[in-house]
């Protein structure tokens, strides 16, 4: 059983207190294992959602797209990997060499207020 609260993310100071913040947001979203039920509709929600499946991903290890999926699989029940990869991407969580043949996490994570949200 995945553990929800042991898997957060450190890549600065303050990292670990926005990815805890993260969770309590949106935990009517998930289920009993920690995994998303749903996507949220609002786009704020959508962003935690982002920092949370953010913090699945090891810093400065390399995926393959079948890895990133395999992932973001067992953090989700609505089975739509392809838009929360493509979604971590565009919001540059994650970098994605130019022939999408590799993933990895950004060495500088958004920000809540590179969103715009304090």
């Amino acid at each position: 059983m995945p553990d929800i609260n042991g898997d957060a993310l450190i890549t600065n100071d303050n990292q670990g207190t926005v990815q805890q913040y993260c969770l309590t947001q949106i935990r009517h979203f998930l289920d009993g294992e920690g995994r998303l039920k749903s996507y949220p509709a609002k786009h704020k929600m959508q962003v935690f959602a982002l920092f949370y499946l953010a913090s699945k991903f090891e810093l400065d290890k390399n995926y393959t797209e079948k890895e990133v999926n395999q992932i973001l699989n067992s953090w989700h029940t609505f089975e739509d990997w392809a838009m929360l990869r493509r979604d971590l991407f565009e919001k540059r969580f994650l970098w994605r060499d130019p022939k999408g043949k590799e993933y990895r996490l950004e060495e500088c994570q958004p920000t809540l207020s590179s969103f715009g949200f304090e």
